[in-house]
């Protein structure tokens, strides 16, 4: 079985962050969130990856080519995004006539897609598409089962759901998608869905089997989902404290090599610093992931995202924050207040 990762797309809903990287290169605890999709295929025995690009085809490249990984890895160019059954179009003749997962780049799943590929080479269906209950399916792509659990009907945002099971962006596709793909025609947004493409398949009497996801999942399309996601992924670190140093440690931290953190630093897990930062007399509290090369000083950070190399001095209170790469930020003022901020790369801050 190949795999097919998406990495594309413009990430509107991550402006200003992505008018300067790619969305899926966004880290969530210090890892983009593309390789959480590369791990997991991978985990689930995929030796051979092709990776969907659009904007910041070169930055993709670049990044994913940074690992040495365990499986072949192509990159295949989308241009303009046109919807997910057009990437699969686009990527013909990398897959071959042979069976695939769809992973979208910006989803992680916390207990991976390993059971998930167990069951479609157990069910051998032409197509089985992941699920998960949500309380809001009218926000989601939704599926109608049958009685035997078999996939019924797709229907995009419904005012009336079917069901409270809503679509998660990773799909198993025996060949016939690629027939699917080429029988549909674009939606309103002038694009080949995915939905449609499976509902085709539906209708020509082709077997579309659901298996249901059991422990998180998110979909980190927007600067809440970033953090959020984050919260769900240190959850689960171990502690990890390398260095010495009489700072006030708590709970499971994780911190890289050549960091340095002074007597006066307090750090309540669970957190995780990247390797050579060098943080002084600040407090970095619970679910805080802070990049490579920051520097920190006489600020309070809490339940936020920074990327590597940012400087952020005297800036009172930080929270719920996604900091971009290369940002400075200082406080001007002699009292702290409390600040929410999403900052795009390479930002200068006066607070």
């Amino acid at each position: 079985m190949k795999a097919l990762i998406l990495s594309g797309g413009h990430g509107t809903r991550l402006r200003p962050l992505t008018y300067s990287q790619q969305k899926q290169l966004i880290p969530v605890a210090n890892k983009p969130v593309l390789f959480y999709a590369i791990e997991d295929v991978i985990e689930a025995g995929v030796k051979e990856i092709g990776i969907i690009t659009g904007p910041n085809r070169e930055q993709v490249i670049e990044t994913v080519s940074s690992v040495e990984w365990d499986a072949k890895i192509t990159f295949i160019h989308q241009g303009d995004p046109k919807g997910l059954a057009h990437a699969i179009l686009v990527a013909e003749e990398f897959l071959d006539d042979e069976e695939f997962v769809m992973y979208l780049g910006d989803n992680i799943l916390k207990d991976g897609i390993v059971k998930h590929a167990e069951r479609f080479r157990e069910l051998n269906p032409d197509s089985l598409i992941l699920l998960t209950e949500v309380n809001d399916p009218q926000r989601f792509g939704v599926a109608e089962l049958d009685e035997s659990g078999r996939v019924k009907r797709l229907v995009e945002k419904p005012k009336v759901p079917p069901s409270n099971y809503a679509l998660v962006g990773i799909y198993f596709f025996k060949p016939v998608i690629i027939e699917a793909c080429k029988n549909i025609k674009p939606s309103w947004r002038n694009e080949l869905e995915i939905t449609d493409a499976i509902q085709w398949l539906v209708e020509n009497g082709y077997r579309v089997e659901a298996s249901i996801v059991e422990g998180w999942w998110k979909d980190t399309g927007k600067p809440e989902d970033i953090l959020e996601a984050n919260r769900l992924v240190l959850d689960d670190i171990k502690r990890d404290v390398p260095i010495k140093t009489k700072a006030k440690i708590h709970g499971r931290v994780v911190v890289g090599e050549g960091t340095e953190i002074d007597v006066n630093t307090v750090i309540k897990g669970p957190v995780i610093v990247g390797r050579n930062c060098r943080i002084v007399n600040s407090y970095i509290g619970p679910y805080t992931s802070i990049g490579d090369g920051c520097v920190i000083e006489n600020t309070e950070i809490e339940d936020s995202v920074v990327l590597e190399n940012c400087e952020i001095r005297n800036a009172g209170r930080i929270l719920e924050s996604l900091i971009g790469r290369g940002v400075v930020i200082t406080n001007a003022q002699k009292f702290p207040i409390g600040r929410k901020l999403v900052v795009g790369d390479n930002s200068q801050l006066v607070l």
